[in-house]
């Protein structure tokens, strides 16, 4: 049927980068077999009749101009404006809202939109909506403090009430910044501070505040159970799991007979080694290295079998494709499988039988690939390290290990090295974006923080997890086999002006058309400077966001041409599915099975990138959250700081300690007249000629924490002023010259946030 190519055909061209293509040339890039290319062009044929895809230039493929009404998903931004997310994509892609056009919609709400043309830039025109119906509410439930105040002190709108107490629950974060009234309190309710998750049941007429029910109660706000239970419901993660997939893990765990090796490798005499956080429990990867002539080496990668557990079709994977991945929070793990599983009997536990997919991947002298097999095996992991116990080792402090691990590790160490700098030398980026790893003390409260482990180790097992992930999507397409695969397409042209706009203010220079070389170089040129984390930031920020898509197109951070994830099905639904089409390669049936359609690929894709764009916010609101309360006890503290970008009411600082940006607001800059340059990335007093640019370090002073709104406040240290807390808004009048409201800034506008990181608390790349 034409239906199930239609969405992967919109969606392949609304994909920021989409260069027109004819359908022959579309279907190659969507992975359509031969046999299917007459289905594929009916799908097409039924886009044009419908005006949703027209053939420009050349019979290629586009989507059609924006027209005079939109409907969408509105997308509001925290500083007042926001973007509709088309239903019907086109050419034009998200539309802009102003601050005061958006008719009061909130994040996810449908609506409907006038558009009208705002101008060019860039050669490009630019388009505006106003919010002029709502048809439907995207969300009704806020978790947030329960308070108690006067009305008059909620600064309600027009028409609310004008007098009395009220109880409120203030939401947390910067999207719903509205207090909601609770008119259902009695005296055996929770008391005031506590976190629960508010339903809206009346949104109110326009200047009135919107009233609600509580219909859950976390606990008292500040502790870490507490926060962290606010931060799962606020991201709407699923904690728990049915009693049914509780049962198909346990009886999936009770039929497990490790010594049932029918039809696998059995590798147990191998020397096989896991390498992991120290509180990890879910393993699975493992490393082997087997020497051969003329100086080859056999790499192997064994990843734990999940395929072989969680069948399609039963409750346990219809709850693990919903979860999608699984959420790592301080001190607690929300997993896609149940603990019996993925701590279980698919970790690849120390002296433990385990079944594996295994990739084992042949080098010559110089690092290059010469050959690659795939295998369905049972190994036994001789040792279990540690990141900083395999570094060790690396080092020469050998004391306490077996030989075998001794000389597996050596060896490991020389093939990474020579596979960095293969990679290096194609073309991948390695952005250096550090992290901190926070302190806690004995009830949970964060106390500090301290940088992450930086151990060679990490990239050891980075590089050998991206060339499986490689080796394994080369498969597919050799197999001309429709998978999801993991995208990122390179930048859009449009971007390389601001980036190099944004560099030079920097003091650096990149090319007109600069290439992944030539961003390597800037990426050393900074290295170890104060604006390293602005630049490496910003050149993050130019890239597309990878995404699932059975779209053949390969990973440009990477350089490689094809990509897909395999090494993390524990934690990962998207490795899952490629494990089980690897399951059929390994075992002959791939031309009795037939695959799966793209269209269904296109939708599981897109519901896996969510799963994950999900997990990450919540992970870092958490991370947030926990900083700010420790900083909300250092109020009046001064701390070293880089401007991190400016915009026109401000400057972001980053507290290097810490690596969370604070706004130093313009008039708390001193008694001037501030002009913001978003070019070149500086503020400058006209009076005094004091300047501030992206990249200075300078000292400043907590001031003030808005933790419901994620925000910390700063002003320069030793400014004799009382600084406000931080609204999500400034409305003030400056003395300065008004900007565009687009900051000129490596971090999001108004997020005093940690950014995605490089690698996530398993070290492993996980966001490649």
């Amino acid at each position: 049927m034409p239906d199930r190519y239609i969405n992967a055909i919109v969606k392949f061209l609304a994909a920021r980068g989409y260069q027109p293509l004819k359908p022959r040339q579309l279907a190659r890039q969507l992975g359509v077999a031969d046999e299917d290319y007459g289905t594929f062009r009916e799908a097409i044929k039924q886009l044009r009749d419908s005006g949703r895809v027209v053939l420009g230039a050349k019979d290629a493929l586009t989507l059609p101009a924006i027209g005079d009404r939109v409907t969408g998903i509105f997308r509001a931004n925290p500083r007042g404006f926001g973007f509709i997310v088309p239903e019907t994509p086109n050419a034009h892609g998200d539309l802009f809202v102003p601050e005061e056009s958006t008719g009061g919609a909130l994040t996810g709400d449908l609506v409907v939109a006038t558009v009208r043309h705002r101008g060019k830039r860039d050669g490009r025109a630019l388009y505006a909506g106003t919010v002029v119906e709502s048809l439907r509410r995207g969300q009704n439930r806020f978790v947030g403090t329960l308070r108690r105040a006067a009305f008059d002190k909620l600064k309600p709108l027009r028409g609310s009430e004008a007098a009395g107490a009220a109880w409120f629950v203030m939401p947390d974060g910067k999207f719903m910044t509205s207090p909601i009234v609770i008119r259902d309190v009695g005296a055996a309710g929770p008391p005031e501070g506590t976190k629960v998750v508010a339903e809206i049941v009346q949104y109110g007429k326009p200047g009135q505040l919107p009233s609600g029910v509580i219909v859950e109660t976390l606990g008292l706000g500040g502790k870490l159970e507490v926060e962290t239970l606010a931060v799962i419901r606020a991201h709407g993660l699923i904690d728990e799991f049915s009693p049914q997939a509780l049962a198909d893990a346990r009886a999936a765990t009770a039929a497990f007979d490790p010594h049932d090796a029918k039809g696998r490798e059995d590798l147990t005499a191998l020397a096989i080694v896991t390498i992991d956080p120290p509180d990890a429990r879910d393993f699975d990867d493992a490393i082997s290295l087997q020497a051969g002539p003329g100086g080859r080496v056999t790499l192997g990668v064994h990843i734990a079998d999940v395929s072989h557990f969680v069948r399609p079709g039963t409750t346990l994977d219809e709850e693990a494709r919903g979860r999608g991945t699984s959420t790592y929070f301080p001190r607690k793990v929300v997993p896609m499988l149940p603990e019996v599983l993925s701590n279980g009997v698919c970790s690849l536990q120390e002296g433990q039988r385990r079944y594996c997919k295994s990739a084992f991947i042949t080098y010559d002298a110089a690092g290059e690939v010469v050959a690659t097999r795939f295998a369905e095996t049972v190994i036994a992991s001789a040792k279990r390290l540690t990141y900083q116990q395999a570094q060790t080792i690396c080092d020469g402090k050998t004391g306490g290990y077996e030989r075998k691990v001794v000389e597996l590790m050596r060896g490991c160490l020389d093939l990474a090295r020579r596979i960095e700098v293969r990679r290096r030398k194609a073309g991948m980026l390695h952005l250096d974006l550090p992290d901190v790893e926070l302190v806690f003390d004995a009830h949970g409260r964060v106390t500090d923080a301290v940088p992450e482990d930086l151990s060679y180790t990490h990239t050891l097992i980075e590089m050998f997890m991206v060339e499986a992930n490689e080796a394994v999507a080369a498969l597919m397409d050799r197999l001309d086999r429709p998978v999801l695969r993991r995208i990122h397409p390179s930048p859009e042209p449009a971007s390389a002006e601001p980036l190099a706009a944004f560099v030079r203010a920097a003091g650096h220079r990149l090319p007109r058309g600069a290439s992944r070389h030539d961003l390597q170089a800037l990426l050393e040129a900074v290295k170890g400077k104060p604006e390293s984390y602005a630049v490496n930031l910003a050149v993050l920020r130019t890239f597309e966001q990878a995404e699932y898509s059975p779209t053949r197109m390969g990973h440009f951070a990477l350089a490689s041409e094809n990509y897909c994830h395999f090494t993390s099905p524990i934690r990962r639904y998207p490795d899952l599915t490629v494990h089980r089409v690897l399951a059929d390669y390994c075992r002959n049936h791939l031309d009795t099975r037939p695959p799966e359609h793209v269209g269904e690929l296109v939708q599981l894709g897109s519901a896996m990138t969510s799963a994950e764009k999900r997990s990450e916010a919540a992970e870092q609101e958490l991370r947030e959250v926990l900083l700010l309360q420790m900083l909300a006890e250092r109020i009046g503290q001064d701390f070293e700081g880089v401007v991190t970008g400016v915009a026109n009411f401000g400057m972001f600082v980053q507290l290097r300690r810490f690596l969370i940006d604070g706004l130093v607001r313009l008039e708390d800059l001193g008694d001037d007249w501030w002009e913001v340059d978003a070019k070149l990335g500086q503020v400058r007093g006209e009076r005094t000629g004091r300047h501030y640019r992206i990249g200075d370090v300078m000292a400043v002073r907590i001031v003030g924490v808005d933790e419901a709104r994620r925000q910390l406040n700063l002003v320069p240290a030793g400014q004799a002023q009382r600084a406000k807390v931080a609204k999500p808004q400034p409305q003030h009048k400056p003395q300065h010259k008004p900007q565009q409201p687009k900051p000129a800034t490596a971090a999001k506008s108004g997020t005093p946030a940690q950014p995605p990181k490089h690698r996530n608390r398993r070290g492993r790349g996980r966001r490649r």
